[in-house]
């Protein structure tokens, strides 16, 4: 690993070495020279940074024709093009234009209306496509893993399947959204988080908070809106390719293309292939689950009169993933003598939004999707299909200085597997689960005055099971300075209707007997969240952008799956108390004019139930978290150097009972990463480094009795419970659920990037 590392090393720096000639100018801004200023020649990655009058000077060896481009955080990019050699008598001067907002992200995910992220009265964390290339990953799971409160949970030891918690809330609480269709849920909760073709993400927008109000069930702890590249303005084509010392390997491509005059096409395919059995631990079991994923996307753009919008898009993807004892082959799937958790999953979904031909602002918007799955765990089998279809009509209109949204939604859910969930009773025929669940919402934006704003919405949804639901949310905005100082105040409701089955890998192998102690209730959740950003500029061309919440939720008929009353079951039902979540969590952003940028982030939260006036820790999560990303570009040798990762507190572990002798919580621990990149010209960028630098693993014994996966050696009492036995005195059972952190060591990674824009 170290010499692959020295290696790389080498060679990167041994192309960026050159020769030199002397090319000068100056960067103003109006009458006042700016100091600090970027200046680079593009295609050469060679640059200089502005002294105090303003003045740079760039050696170069190289002749033809160039970009040249001068920036400063705070300011308009400026452009020229250069024809090397040039005159000696020649000196370029550059003048920028000061950026009267700031850094103007649009986004969409707060009001479903495009507006300025610094004008929305939402908090939105908005999170470019370069921000993740700084640790590249085969899918957005693995992405978010250096947001900060954000944290991908890996949930089972062998399929590796898991979920997104946002402020500690688990995966089912958080909505992800495709450019703003609710396209993964239900059980794609677990699975859709994949295959979505990295080389054609624009942005990721993330919300903190419920918004049910606007996106109804699901969205009780936060969403994540995954917005697509415009096909307008996408490259042409862009190829990005990778390979790791375990032997997996990522490819996503990228195609924009024209169809006639009036459609625009964007095609993504992404394909990922693992087939290297790895065992470092020594537990017998494979420590990164096998996959092979392909994934077709596909995007197309109309243009209509009067700049009127329709575009649609789809997306397919299959995935064979399987974990399990080493000697595992497909000739065992789904019997009782190797164990292997093995898992095809075939998901189409289909998505888009058409204005309609009329003097209003009139939106239909619509999404279907189909997933199917054929999973077994051991000897267990599970067989789903879910078909979920989405409509929604919206109404924007202007009046005075208030700015309206009303929009009416309906969503049909289809679900039906080989489970309890959808039998109808001994003997009798099985019967699918079907949902309809229309709604109608609306919104009020009130511009207060030019730096005061609120927003008011209620959403009401009617449920054909569980009956009607009241989702209202406020939210106020106050600037100063110009949006350099922004203080936000909202509080909201949240609702979700649960399906344990699709939800909730752990209700699905079969080292536990699932048990319902009741007809689940819909959980609900009432949440405040304060707001403050700085932003500020300095003399000397550092930006600094501060982002500070504390939020708190208060939860009523919570579900919690208990793993602790019976080791060999896992019971659910609605909590009779209440659950919480309260924290503060700070952002960070710096950036310096010599090309060094850090972001960092902390959150501090504490997330607990109370029942029959006990109150305990919530399971699996950190009191503690914190990411960070550090980039710093080599102007004269074109390198760029990328260092990311995260901390977390120790979280409580399920264990399986008092007899257990693995830890009760996790250690501190921290996933580091480090990469080296360079571009040659605009076209080439290679790119590589070293995926957990500290080699941090969770515990060898995570998996309970791995030796005895089918638990032949484990007595039971008539309730069920385990018996202690002389070669069974911890009272144990095969369980993968102990599990905080994946099995994944230090590895190395290298790819490469093309692109033609």
């Amino acid at each position: 690993m170290l010499r692959f590392l020295l290696f790389f090393l080498a060679f990167i720096y041994s192309l960026s070495l050159a020769k030199a000639q002397e090319i000068t100018g100056k960067v103003l801004s109006g009458n006042e020279v700016l100091e600090f200023a970027n200046v680079y020649i593009k295609g050469l990655n060679v640059g200089a940074v502005t002294d105090s009058a303003g003045y740079f000077s760039i050696k170069v060896n190289e002749i033809g024709k160039f970009t040249i481009q001068a920036s400063r955080v705070g300011y308009q990019t400026a452009q020229q093009q250069i024809t090397l050699p040039l005159a000696k008598s020649v000196q370029l001067i550059f003048d920028l234009s000061e950026l009267d907002g700031g850094l103007e992200e649009v986004v969409v995910s707060g009001t479903m209306q495009e507006v300025s992220k610094l004008d929305s009265p939402v908090p939105v964390e908005v999170y470019s496509g370069n921000f993740f290339k700084a640790n590249p990953t085969p899918s957005i799971f693995e992405s978010l893993q250096n947001v900060n409160g954000v944290r991908p949970q890996v949930n089972c030891n062998i399929c590796n399947t898991g979920d997104i918690h946002i402020n500690g809330l688990e995966g089912p609480y958080t909505m992800v959204l495709i450019d703003g269709m609710p396209i993964v849920s239900g059980l794609a909760t677990v699975y859709g988080l994949t295959g979505i073709p990295q080389a054609l993400i624009d942005r990721i927008e993330v919300v903190k908070g419920p918004a049910s109000t606007l996106y109804g069930s699901e969205a009780v702890g936060g969403l994540i809106n995954v917005i697509t590249k415009n096909p307008l303005t996408a490259p042409v084509f862009s190829v990005d390719g990778f390979t790791t010392g375990w032997g997996e390997t990522n490819l996503d491509l990228g195609i924009r293309s024209k169809w006639g005059t009036k459609v625009q096409s964007l095609t993504g395919i992404s394909g990922f292939y693992y087939d290297n059995p790895v065992d470092n631990n020594g537990d017998g079991f494979t420590d990164l689950t096998l996959s092979k994923r392909i994934s077709f996307f596909q995007k197309i753009q109309v243009d209509r009169p009067n700049n009127r919008v329709f575009n649609v898009a789809a997306r397919y993807v299959y995935e064979d993933r399987w974990g399990g004892e080493m000697n595992w082959t497909k000739a065992d799937r789904g019997g009782d003598q190797v164990y292997g958790e093995s898992i095809y999953t075939s998901r189409w979904e289909t998505f888009g939004v058409w204005q309609l031909p009329s003097s209003e602002n009139l939106n239909f918007q619509f999404s279907a999707n189909g997933h199917s799955q054929n999973s077994v765990y051991g000897s267990t089998i599970y067989i789903a299909d879910q078909y979920i279809g989405f409509g929604q009509l919206t109404w924007n209109k202007t009046l005075l200085k208030h700015n309206f949204l009303f929009g009416a939604a309906y969503r049909f859910t289809h679900y039906d597997d080989n489970t309890p969930a959808t039998s109808a009773g001994l003997g009798e025929v099985n019967q699918p689960s079907v949902i309809h669940l229309p709604g109608i919402f609306v919104q009020d934006e009130l511009k207060i005055s030019p730096s005061q704003s609120l927003l008011l919405g209620a959403r009401l949804d009617f449920n054909s099971v569980h009956g009607s639901v009241f989702s209202p949310r406020v939210n106020y905005k106050k600037s100063w300075n110009d949006n350099s100082t922004i203080l936000r105040l909202s509080a909201g409701n949240g609702f979700r209707v649960a399906n344990v089955f699709t939800e909730d890998h752990a209700a699905l192998t079969g080292a536990r007997e699932v048990v319902f102690t009741e007809e689940l209730r819909p959980e609900t959740s009432w949440n405040t969240n304060l707001n403050l950003v700085k932003k500020i500029y300095t003399d000397g061309g550092t930006f600094i952008g501060i982002d500070g919440s504390v939020f708190y939720t208060y939860f009523t008929n919570r579900i919690v799956p208990d793993y602790e009353t019976n080791p060999n079951q896992i019971i659910y039902g609605n909590l009779n108390g209440s659950a919480i979540s309260q924290g503060i969590s700070l952002n960070l952003d710096f950036a310096w004019a010599n090309g060094l940028t850090m972001t960092g982030g902390a959150t501090l939260m504490d997330v607990s139930l109370e029942e029959d006036g006990i109150r305990t820790r919530q399971l699996l999560t950190e009191r503690f978290s914190g990411v960070w990303s550090v980039g710093y570009t080599f102007f004269k040798t074109g390198l760029k150097v990328d260092y990311t990762g995260n901390v977390y507190s120790p979280m409580r572990l399920p264990l399986l009972g008092p007899l257990d002798d693995r830890n009760d919580y996790s250690p501190w621990f921290s996933i580091q990463n480090i990469q080296l990149s360079k571009s040659f010209g605009d076209k080439w960028e290679i790119y590589g480094g070293v995926k957990n630098l500290l080699n941090f693993t969770p515990p060898a014994n995570s998996i309970a009795r791995a030796f005895d996966p089918f638990d032949r050696g484990v007595d039971f009492a008539a309730d069920g419970k385990v018996i202690p036995t002389p070669s069974n005195p911890n009272a144990l059972t095969f369980d993968p659920t102990y599990v905080f952190a994946p099995n994944q060591g230090i590895r190395g990674f290298l790819g490469l990037r093309f692109t033609i824009k």
